[in-house]
């Protein structure tokens, strides 16, 4: 299972081994793998399915997915077969360094539920890098009156590996008068240095050059090798010499530019210019050349760059003293330097698995991100802690080590807030404490949990007759406050029976927009009131839905023309005929011309007008304007023609006014010839000479006695009314006045229009304008004679109708 070398390790200690390892796992929670660096792509890692206790088919479902917080693409897992594989190259010097521990942390995250797991993989070493020197020549002034067993410090190689991979020994080419002195471990406690065998001659030899090989541990073995040239000097026989060979200084990782370091002190026991000295540096190690600088008169160490405790936390730097003597002398020492922390890395925070909305009916302690946070410092300013936004319904949940769970707290509304930006904070315990932050976008998704809504839950709406078919009379809207489709209204009729017909033969309403249309023209006469109800449903699952009422209004329009009734002995529309002595006086009641008009309200306000049958004649007649009643002017007289012909016409009070006539033929008669039956009868266009029906002369003083009592109810009425003192001028609006008419049956008061007569004279006047109602064939003259009051539905009764503003379709 895991990927460790088997260096002849018997079975039953195998099995401890493995038996360790596995309690080791159960204990830590972690998974740990190792692998060696170099591997090629596909290399077998682990079966970390298996190991994780994961069936294979749920990988792909639960979105198995491996995370690793730096180079993330090093390793794969098949979803296939659950295997940990290598994806790309490991170098293990690129990943770790010079670290004796390498290895990549893996989170392993699985969904549904959600579960995070922790795999470390250790990664293990190759001999991939051979011994290096840092320079190509290296160059030894000996002088020659050096003795035998005399030591040359050398600079080593160095090796990029660990371990054995790391360990490095050296020899050096066949001569005969140097040996190598190598040191005997990986910490080289014992310089490289080149032990002289026996004394050199200037004059015989006064150059050598010689190879110095350094050979690594691993398994093959590689190589690196330097040119040794030996330059033999003249006689200075006293090398400088420091205080120590080795110094050891602590230095803070801030520290500025020129700040010194450490201040090398060597002698040299010869005199003169044998004995002045010069101090260059040979070498700092690892790679910190740049960092240092060394004043070759005082020795002087000071820092020249930036220091970074992350980036290397020791340095090692050789100091070769060198006299000015002929041969030059040089003596050597190691400082080695100690980097300290300092809290001058801020946390870093990486937020994963935020990919989708949260839906608003999500239950608390749902998973909805996973945090991780980290700090390059040790110590004190490596340890970071995490907060989170105040007042949201969110929480931070510790779950391993640097890592933290971001989990609902409380329930979530998105009508009230839709979105959430929290901000997460990672603070370190540096003084003083260095802080970053992540900010995590949290939507709330939609449910449908709000019904659409009318702003009023009964419209009022008017809407004159006739209207054109598909005439739009209204529009209804209703808002959700839901998102998406769930605040996608649409309306429908709430269908139900208006008399014998559907009610969507009348209305529609579109399904989109609420338009409310009406599919025919509307009939005052016929419907009146048309309320119904407006569905509003949105388009959530389940759907929600409310209702709105509509009282749509019928406004009467002048459509109907004045109707004459039929008398008893005639037709309607036809002609009726009269008789009357000469000797009535004026003001004597001939007959009464009846009209009704359908409509309502001033369409159906009827007044009556005398037309001349011959233009400029002299008729004894006239009508009653809103009676309808034709009595004599004057007193008759022998000149009177003894046929007249009267042409009545009735007109309404419409816009415009519609007309109908009426004929009526009056035939004097002599007082003695007085007819004891009065007739009416039907009169053709070519039968003029029709003959006349006797009428009762009771029955016509009856007829006369209501007449006359109606007319003096009339006239104390209009009396009445007319002794109120105006309160407005000459011109202003008079009161109000009683319309009678026919709107169904009923007398209707309006007070859309007003009667008004103005005169520069004195105040105006309102007129009290009363017209007969419908009545039916058949009644008789003391039913005739009765004076209905207006606004009755039927003697007795008086009803009112304010019209409010109306709707018209265009």
């Amino acid at each position: 299972m895991f990927g460790f070398q088997r260096r002849g390790l018997g079975p039953p200690r195998l099995l401890l081994w493995l038996l360790f390892l596995e309690f080791w796992e159960m204990g830590s929670g972690q998974l740990h793998y190792s692998v060696y660096e170099e591997s090629k792509h596909g290399t077998f890692v682990g079966r970390i399915a298996q190991d994780l206790g994961l069936e294979l088919a749920e990988l792909v479902p639960r979105l198995f997915r491996v995370a690793s917080k730096t180079r993330g693409d090093l390793l794969e897992v098949n979803l296939q077969n659950g295997i940990l594989f290598v994806n790309s190259r490991i170098d293990r010097e690129e990943l770790c360094g010079r670290s004796a521990e390498c290895s990549i942390h893996l989170e392993v995250i699985v969904d549904r539920p959600l579960q995070v797991f922790h795999v470390n993989v250790e990664v293990k070493d190759i001999n991939d890098n051979p011994p290096v020197f840092s320079l190509r020549e290296q160059k030894l002034l000996i002088a020659e009156s050096k003795q035998s067993d005399s030591r040359f410090p050398l600079e080593g190689a160095s090796d990029a590996d660990i371990e054995e991979n790391a360990l490095l020994t050296y020899r050096l080419s066949q001569n005969e008068y140097f040996s190598l002195d190598s040191p005997t471990n990986s910490k080289q406690i014992k310089r490289l240095s080149l032990i002289l065998k026996k004394s050199l001659d200037r004059e015989k030899t006064p150059e050598l050059n010689l190879l110095l090989t350094a050979t690594d541990g691993g398994k093959p073995e590689l190589t690196g090798t330097v040119q040794l040239l030996v330059q033999v000097l003249d006689v200075n026989d006293n090398d400088p010499e420091f205080d120590k060979s080795e110094y050891k200084v602590s230095l803070m990782e801030n520290a500025a530019k020129e700040t010194l370091v450490i201040k090398l002190n060597a002698t040299d026991r010869d005199e003169g210019v044998n004995g002045e000295l010069t101090y260059s540096l040979m070498s700092i190690k690892p790679n910190g050349r740049p960092l240092f600088t060394l004043d070759q008169n005082n020795g002087e160490v000071r820092v020249n760059g930036i220091l970074d405790y992350e980036e290397n936390k020791f340095y090692n730097i050789e100091v070769q003293a060198t006299d000015k003597g002929t041969p030059p002398m040089a003596g050597h020492c190691t400082v080695w330097v100690e980097i300290l922390d300092t809290n001058d890395n801020s946390p870093e925070v990486t937020v994963t698995s935020v990919s989708f909305a949260i839906r608003e009916d999500t239950h608390p302690s749902t998973v909805i991100a996973l945090i991780s946070v980290s700090d390059r410092d040790s110590g004190v300013n490596g340890q970071v802690t995490c907060s989170l936004t105040l007042h949201v319904p969110f929480k931070l949940v510790s779950t391993f080590k640097n890592y933290y769970s971001l989990v609902l707290d409380s329930a979530l509304d998105r009508e009230s807030v839709s979105a959430y930006e929290l901000v997460v904070t990672a603070r370190d315990g540096g003084s003083p404490s260095l802080w970053a932050t992540a900010r995590v976008s949290v939507e709330v998704a939609d449910v449908n949990d709000n019904a659409p809504a009318f702003a009023q839950l009964e419209y009022t709406v008017f809407v004159k007759e006739n209207n054109p078919p598909g005439c739009h009379i209204f529009t209804v809207s209703a808002r959700d406050a839901d998102a998406q489709e769930n605040a996608l209204v649409s309306y429908s009729l709430v269908e139900r029976r208006v008399g014998e017909r559907a009610l969507s033969s009348y209305v529609s309403v579109h399904a989109e927009s609420g338009k409310v249309y009406a599919l025919q023209p509307l009939d005052h006469e016929e419907l009146e009131l048309l309320q119904f109800q407006v569905s509003a449903r949105d388009a959530g699952v389940p759907s929600l839905g409310s209702n709105v009422t509509l009282q749509v209004f019928v406004l009467d329009e002048n459509d109907n023309a004045p109707t004459l009734l039929a008398t008893r002995a005639g037709s309607a529309g036809g002609a009726v005929s009269e008789l009357v002595p000469r000797s009535v006086g004026a003001g004597h009641v001939v007959t009464k011309v009846r009209a009704v008009d359908a409509d309502s309200g001033y369409n159906a306000w009827l007044s009556y007008e005398l037309q001349p049958a011959v233009v400029g004649s002299r008729i004894p007649f006239r009508v009653g304007l809103y009676t309808g009643e034709i009595s004599t002017t004057r007193a008759l007289d022998e000149v009177d023609s003894p046929r007249h012909q009267l042409l009545v016409l009735v007109k309404d009070h419409g816009e415009p006014a519609l007309t109908a006539t009426a004929t009526v033929l009056v035939s004097l008669v002599e007082t003695g010839q007085a007819p004891k039956v009065s007739s009416r009868a039907l009169v053709g266009a070519a039968s003029p000479e029709a003959a006349l029906l006797d009428v009762n002369v009771y029955l016509i003083v009856a007829i006369c006695a209501v007449s006359s009592l109606l007319v003096l109810t009339l006239l104390l009425y209009t009396a009445l009314r007319c002794s109120v003192t105006p309160t407005e001028g000459a011109c202003g609006p008079g009161k109000p006045t009683l319309v009678c008419s026919r709107a169904v049956g009923s007398w209707s008061h309006s007070q859309q229009r007003q009667q008004r007569v103005c005169s520069g004279e004195g105040p105006p006047k309102t007129d009290l304008m009363a017209f007969s109602p419908s009545l039916p064939l058949g009644l008789n003259k003391e039913e005739e004679g009765e004076r209905q009051e207006p606004g009755s539905n039927h003697p007795g009764q008086v009803s009112f109708l304010q019209i409010p503003p109306i709707r018209k379709c265009m």
